[in-house]
């Protein structure tokens, strides 16, 4: 009887013992959705070369990131007389970067003339899903001015 007695008393300092260490440890931090950069809404075309052109492809890049050249490769073919194309490399265009708030790369934005941008990407990007990107903001354009642009 008394071999139960010691038992039951040990069982019963294990668990307040195992609870106050549980209430001591402190809890992770709830989990957050990956942040996906921040995208400017709108850009001064006159930061960027060739500022008449109709359409922008800005492709903000860092000098150590693989992804990066990937994105910029599928981009510049896209360069013509009506989309200029344009490489913003941090660090040696921090300025710029920090100008529009770019905190991930690569980041690909599509701007119209006015500099309102019309799509963008985070991340890698295919080519066919950026050359559709493109044609489909350069025929909506084109059919909200009655057909001009």
């Amino acid at each position: 009887m008394a071999q139960l007695v010691i038992a039951c008393t040990i069982m019963v300092v294990a668990v307040g013992v195992a609870a106050v260490l549980r209430r001591r440890r402190s809890t992770d931090p709830p989990s957050q959705p990956l942040r996906t950069g921040s995208v400017p809404a709108q850009l001064d075309r006159n930061d960027f070369s060739r500022s008449d052109a109709p359409w922008l492809v800005a492709v903000f890049t860092s000098a150590t990131c693989d992804a990066c050249r990937l994105v910029r490769d599928k981009a510049v073919v896209l360069e013509s007389d009506d989309v200029a194309v344009a490489e913003i490399e941090y660090p040696s265009a921090r300025a710029t970067h920090d100008r529009y708030g770019i905190d991930a790369v690569p980041m690909l934005v599509i701007a119209d003339d006015h500099g309102v941008v019309r799509r963008h990407f985070v991340g890698p990007v295919t080519a066919t899903d950026l050359w559709a990107a493109v044609a489909e903001v350069r025929s909506s354009v084109e059919v909200d001015d009655g057909g001009v642009g």
